[in-house]
């Protein structure tokens, strides 16, 4: 069934006045088309979408959750070496706001990186010593030094760069690539989250499920989060003396139920809650067998490093990612904590470092190998970066750094991205951006984009706005970054 004749079919009297501008317009539209055309994407996406031909059919996220330093990671500024503990500029800080925890300081003292630095690639990229494997794939990869966001604290960040508003309850990025472009497995969901292990500070930042939640789309477009322990998603498994069969006429039972509902009320949750259980029933075959990793080869098992056996850790998960991007799983988002490092940057980010480091590297080889990498998009990075100055006690051994919105660095992979580039520069503090900025706006909608999404045109009415992930300003893809 086409998509939109099912939505329509779906709306009660509110929400048909609601959105009757959009719905009739774009069923006018989709009249005009070609049958294929609305379902070029996947299952259950929207008619229109794509927009154009895209590079990606999916993509994987890589979240440092805590803002990994970019000052030690991939920023390198010599510079500073000779400027040690004295103080940061005015004329560099030009009076930006601070976090309650620095603005109390009496100065700013200067922290150079204390990891070494060489270039790599192509593209001569400076990679530290902290990321051996990274530095081995630069040419891989599009480098991206230039981002900023508004957002000061971890949570408004974390929240800004998921969902596009710095106040919970919009939709996140992977419920907006559900809604628009639908699923291409119908035994998996279309979106799969995961948070794994991590071996750096402890004292880690809490994640919420509304970063990959669907807000004020169907609930069936949220991020399903695959566990390290127990059933991978909650209540997979059937009780003690519950049959499949059992469970097939329940749910066959449940369904009638909720059809009535429907019928009754109106409300497109209830089908959402009916589909819901189909894809759970779906998944009760189809988890176990994504999960059991007992047919992978050793040396791809040797390649993700040591922790891959280990349920739970970066290298488990990235391994897991590659197997959902196999069986066209749409988008899998990673979220790995512990990156917040305000006083101990020699102790804890070498450890989430090397969390991360090599398993990475194996995530874009292994794509790489079986052709994956050739349609599915791969980005890595954080909220905002780290301060140039210390917060805390300044050693030549160890130093600690406050968050940074105005300028951090991230890399992207695959589908749609020109790999082996650096792109855009900071000042000598990695303090401020000096060329090409891109706000994390212009990054959500180079994902879109990869994706065959014009991020100005995928839009949904809420609160009497037409909400976008990207906000309203003039923002869009970073054409310097663009195969």
């Amino acid at each position: 069934m086409n998509p939109l004749q099912e939505h329509v079919q779906a709306i009660t009297r509110r929400h048909f006045f609601g959105q009757a501008g959009l719905g009739l317009g774009t069923a006018a539209l989709a009249s005009l088309l070609p049958q294929q055309a609305a379902q070029a994407a996947g299952t259950g996406g929207v008619a229109r979408l794509p927009h154009f031909t895209p590079k990606a059919k999916r993509a994987i996220y890589l979240f440092m959750a805590g803002a990994p330093c970019q000052l030690d990671m991939f920023d390198y500024k010599p510079e500073l070496d000779g400027m040690f503990d004295k103080d940061l500029p005015e004329s560099i800080r030009m009076g930006q706001r601070l976090t309650t925890m620095t603005s109390g300081q009496s100065r700013f003292p200067l922290a150079p990186s204390k990891f070494k630095f060489q270039q790599y690639g192509r593209s001569g990229a400076w990679v530290s010593e902290l990321l051996p494997y990274t530095s081995k794939m630069v040419d891989d990869l599009a480098i991206v030094r230039s981002l900023y966001t508004e957002a000061i604290n971890h949570d408004p960040a974390i929240t800004y760069i998921c969902t596009g508003h710095q106040l919970p309850g919009r939709a996140s990025l992977g419920a907006w690539l559900s809604y628009g472009l639908g699923s291409m497995n119908d035994e998996l969901p279309s979106f799969v989250v995961m948070t794994p292990t991590w071996t750096g500070r402890q004292e880690a930042q809490a994640l919420y499920n509304r970063l990959w939640g669907s807000g004020f789309l169907a609930s069936r477009h949220q991020g399903v989060s695959l566990r390290a322990s127990g059933d991978p998603v909650l209540y997979l498994s059937n009780p003690p003396g519950v049959s499949q069969e059992i469970r097939r006429r329940m749910l066959d039972r449940l369904a009638k139920f909720n059809q009535r509902t429907f019928e009754a009320i109106g409300d497109p949750e209830t089908r959402s809650r009916i589909e819901q259980g189909e894809m759970a029933f779906r998944m009760q075959s189809s988890v176990p067998a994504l999960t059991d990793t007992s047919d992978e080869p050793q040396h791809v098992l040797d390649m993700y490093g040591p922790d891959v056996q280990k349920p739970g850790t970066f290298a488990a998960s990235c391994l897991l990612a590659r197997r959902m991007i196999e069986r066209d799983v749409r988008f899998v988002q990673l979220f790995h904590r512990g990156w917040d490092q305000h006083a101990n940057v020699a102790g804890d980010l070498p450890k989430q470092c090397k969390d991360v480091d090599q398993p990475c590297w194996a995530l874009i080889q292994d794509l790489k190998q079986r052709g994956l990498l050739e349609d599915t998009l791969v980005v890595w990075g954080g909220e905002f970066g780290r301060t140039v100055y210390c917060q805390g006690k300044l050693t030549h051994e160890n130093y600690g750094r406050d968050h940074h919105p105005r300028c951090f660095t991230i890399w992207m992979a695959g589908a749609g991205i020109q790999p082996g580039i650096v792109y855009g520069k900071t000042d000598d503090f990695s303090y401020n951006v000096v060329e090409n900025p891109v706000h994390i706006h212009d990054m959500n909608a180079t994902i879109l984009h990869c994706l065959g999404i014009d991020h100005r045109r995928l839009a949904v009415k809420f609160q009497g706005l037409d909400v976008r992930l990207t906000g309203v300003e003039d923002n869009g893809p970073v054409e310097g970054i663009l195969a």
